[in-house]
């Protein structure tokens, strides 16, 4: 038996309990099957969204949320992976068309599994966890377009939640100068202390905006879309590089074309739930090597299984800094 996060709809009436399963629960896999005993897993703002339904993430019923998770290998059909092996999950459909990590087993398929990079534990792993790795491929988004540190300042948008707080780790730990862009500026200390080197309120880029700006940022990465995005975009220097990763403020974009024929802007899609294995092999190789981990204490808050549903709350109500590891076995 296992313990388990269930959302279920009967009678289009939502509930999520934690509930004990049998393994036989586990729902079957075509192919290279990998049993995983979870230790460790996260909620990301998707997650948050499923265990609260308050957005149509879930796609079949019942299912055990959780996008990311972390354990130890216990049974295998992949050759990849003997048991006994670490393991890391991000996305491909896990807590929405497939039971996820938010429980103590997980049954998928090895394709979907990258192995945990040495130096890395399964808790900071999860630390990272899908917004970690979607900032370090941000990151290569922005270098492999030739941008660095002498090419001048980056902005991070929605700077403290879990993608802008790594983010601006990696940058800074990169050489980069970093101007955060917050709605809580009462964490300015916070910014600081993971790297940035500029805190600014996220209302100067939330609004309606000329479509040509006065040329700052060499490059952005921007977790929220629709105005900011934008704005971001606008301010963007000749030859500049933008990824965009979130739509945490919408996912429109009223924005021209202006920076992108004028100024050469380049803006770059960044998807992390399907991206190819080499290209998630390449970011967490560079996470375990670039990012200070002393910073994940900063940016890391350790909860129980039982714990999740409350602060899927939180987290949608904007009250949660940084990151949440969730302990599926405390």
């Amino acid at each position: 038996m296992f313990k388990a996060l269930e959302l279920s709809r009967p009678d289009d009436h939502f509930t999520a309990r934690l509930v004990e399963m049998a393994d036989s629960n586990l729902p079957e896999v075509a192919g290279n099957a990998v049993v995983l005993a979870v230790e460790f897993s996260t909620i990301n703002y998707k997650d948050a969204l499923a265990l609260t339904n308050r957005s149509p993430v879930v796609r079949k019923w019942p299912m055990v949320p959780g996008i990311d998770g972390a354990g130890t290998v216990l049974e295998s059909a992949d050759p990849t992976y003997a048991p006994g092996a670490k393991v890391i999950l991000n996305g491909w459909g896990a807590g929405e068309s497939h039971w996820g990590c938010l429980a103590q087993r997980a049954r998928l398929k090895g394709d979907w599994l990258v192995p945990l990079p040495e130096g890395l534990t399964s808790r900071q792993a999860m630390a990272i966890g899908t917004a970690g790795y979607t900032a370090m491929l941000s990151v290569l988004a922005i270098e492999h377009e030739g941008v660095t540190p002498a090419s001048g300042e980056i902005l991070v948008t929605g700077a403290t939640g879990g993608v802008g707080s790594i983010a601006i780790a990696l940058l800074a730990r990169l050489g980069f100068q970093v101007c955060a862009s917050t709605g809580k500026l009462g964490e300015t200390a916070y910014l600081r202390e993971l790297g940035a080197t500029q805190v600014i309120d996220r209302a100067s880029l939330g609004g309606p905006g000329k479509p040509l700006q006065k040329e700052r940022f060499a490059g952005v990465i921007d977790a929220l879309g629709s105005h900011t995005l934008a704005n971001a975009c606008a301010q963007t220097r000749y030859g500049g590089a933008v990824a965009a990763c979130g739509l945490a403020q919408g996912m429109d974009f009223p924005g021209s074309v202006a920076p992108f024929i004028l100024r050469g802007v380049k803006l770059i899609g960044i998807d992390s739930v399907m991206a190819p294995r080499a290209m998630r092999m390449a970011a967490w190789t560079r996470l375990a090597r670039d990012l200070d981990l002393e910073k994940l204490a900063i940016i890391t808050q350790c909860i129980g299984l039982g714990e999740t549903l409350a602060w899927a709350r939180e987290l949608l109500d904007g009250k949660v800094r940084g990151r949440l590891v969730v302990d599926v076995n405390a």
